[in-house]
């Protein structure tokens, strides 16, 4: 038996080795590993309250070493003193975490109260448990699902199962996966199981989801690497305006795109003459622009927004997922957005069904930032008024993050998306990751972060929807509640 304290910090170590599975470091058998080491110590824990412990300590280390990134946005531009911010960011961890206990305290308490055997223990109740803390995670207080542990195998075997189950479902599968390696010395017939699910994934990965639509497009996708620090400088915003201005117009392109707020002011507040000329340069050369822009419907409600310029009609893209603190100010924090400097505000809602941009033979649907992080919208606009999009586009200023592994972690989640739908991803960003992402989710080409440069690139859409597009997260719910089910059953 372990001590009290050696298997919280074994969890918590655990945990923190988790991290390495995902981009920038890739190692994705660490996370199926990682999972291995708490499913050992659950099968050794014999108390609920010592089981919950060791899923929060193993949740604490993944987040708290997964997102440290938070710690520039807070201090770095926000002015929060650090100790303020270490507690904030520490904070976080641990609350998300508890997640994670409620769900290894459940399994826990289950296991004692259904006589669950170990094989039933950790191949039905831990995964299944598993799966719905992460997606517990994805919605509660507006959602934060960073780090879910399937994107870390985005580039392994699992991710054939991604248009099938998505990135929830890969990690459940990672979870059966573990626990099933845990029980391989005293039950060595289950070798075959994990065996089979990376083969499974594997042959899948093969498959053609979807099919090309229509002709390629030429694509401009622009990097400006404005310093996060100035961005909002009154006396930096006409150099801005200016930059964005000639990097547009340097060359035509089918679609060119800026990053999320590339132009820093309300659109009323540009100057008169500025959107006239970018019209006249997309006119002449054929271009579409997608431009990223807040917008002032009133003094009460402005959005984050993209703005279409050049095609034959108005188009306009609002950001409808909002991220806490940075876009609203949730109800009773006030106090903790006053003690820092950020251009923050209380920005309105888009509608989740948004029809996408037109571009000769594709449809693009764009997406702001965040939006990227929730699978399961992107495949309800699939399903709904964006159907016939082919192309999917994440704007976005992660630049709050500095040069961090926040860069490469949400390349990551964009890759997941593609892989999810079949769809290819171009990502238009202020300091990277500028990318174009193709219908498997491999990075075709990508600009080198913190610098400014444009991403040129012939981009083929492609139709059709997969089982996540049909289905989004209610087949892997499904069939974790059978698993559930069925623990109860073989008791």
């Amino acid at each position: 038996m372990l001590s009290n304290k050696t298997g919280p910090a074994l969890a918590f170590a655990a945990g923190a080795a988790n991290v390495l599975a995902f981009a920038p470091y890739g190692l994705w058998p660490l996370q199926i590993l990682s999972l291995c080491v708490l499913c050992w110590l659950l099968l050794r824990s014999e108390r609920v309250r010592d089981s919950a412990l060791l899923g929060w300590m193993y949740g604490f280390g993944w987040l708290l070493f997964g997102t440290c990134w938070l710690y520039i946005s807070l201090h770095d531009y926000g002015g929060l003193p650090a100790v303020l911010t270490v507690i904030a960011v520490a904070g976080l961890a641990l609350f998300l975490a508890g997640l994670m206990a409620a769900a290894t305290g459940a399994a826990a308490a289950l296991r004692a109260r259904w006589h669950c055997s170990p094989t039933v223990f950790l191949l039905l109740l831990v995964p299944a448990l598993f799966m719905l803390a992460e997606w517990t995670r994805a919605w509660i207080f507006t959602g934060f699902p960073w780090l879910s542990s399937g994107y870390a195998h985005n580039a392994g075997p699992l991710a054939g199962y991604a248009p099938l189950v998505g990135v929830y479902g890969i990690g459940l599968i990672a979870a059966v996966i573990a626990g099933a390696l845990v029980l391989l010395p005293r039950q060595r017939r289950l070798g075959w199981l994990p065996a089979l699910l990376f083969i499974g994934g594997a042959l899948l990965q093969q498959v053609n989801w979807t099919t090309p639509q229509g002709q390629p497009i030429s694509v401009r996708l622009l990097q400006a690497n404005v310093p996060q620090e100035m961005k909002f400088n009154p006396d930096r915003v006409p150099d801005t305006l200016i930059q964005y201005h000639d990097m547009i117009t340097a060359a035509p392109a089918d679609l060119i795109v800026t990053p999320e707020t590339a132009l820093p002011l309300l659109l009323a507040q540009l100057p008169e003459d500025y959107l006239p000329r970018l019209s006249s340069f997309a006119q002449a050369s054929g271009s579409q622009l997608l431009v990223g822009v807040p917008v002032a419907d009133s003094p009460q409600r402005y959005t984050n927004s993209v703005i279409g310029i050049g095609g034959s009609q108005a188009y306009r893209y609002d950001k409808h997922h909002l991220v806490p603190f940075g876009e609203f100010i949730p109800f009773g924090f006030r106090w903790f957005i006053d003690l820092m400097q950020m251009p923050l505000g209380d920005f309105s809602r888009g509608s989740l069904q948004q029809a996408p941009l037109a571009v000769k033979d594709q449809w693009v649907l764009p997406n702001i930032c965040y939006e990227d992080l929730f699978g399961e919208e992107i495949a309800a606009q699939l399903n709904g008024n964006a159907a016939q999009a082919t192309l999917l586009l994440n704007v976005s200023n992660i630049a709050w993050f500095g040069n961090s592994i926040a860069l490469p972690q949400h390349l990551q989640i964009s890759q997941m998306r593609s892989l999810e739908t079949g769809r290819p991803m171009l990502r238009a960003t202020n300091t990277g990751a500028t990318a174009v992402i193709d219908q498997r989710g491999r990075v075709v080409s990508e600009l080198k972060p913190i610098s400014t440069g444009v991403l040129t690139a012939s981009v083929q859409g492609y139709t059709g929807k997969t089982l996540y597009i049909l289905l989004g997260n209610w087949l892997i719910l499904a069939i974790a509640a059978g698993m559930l089910v069925a623990a109860r059953w073989r008791r």
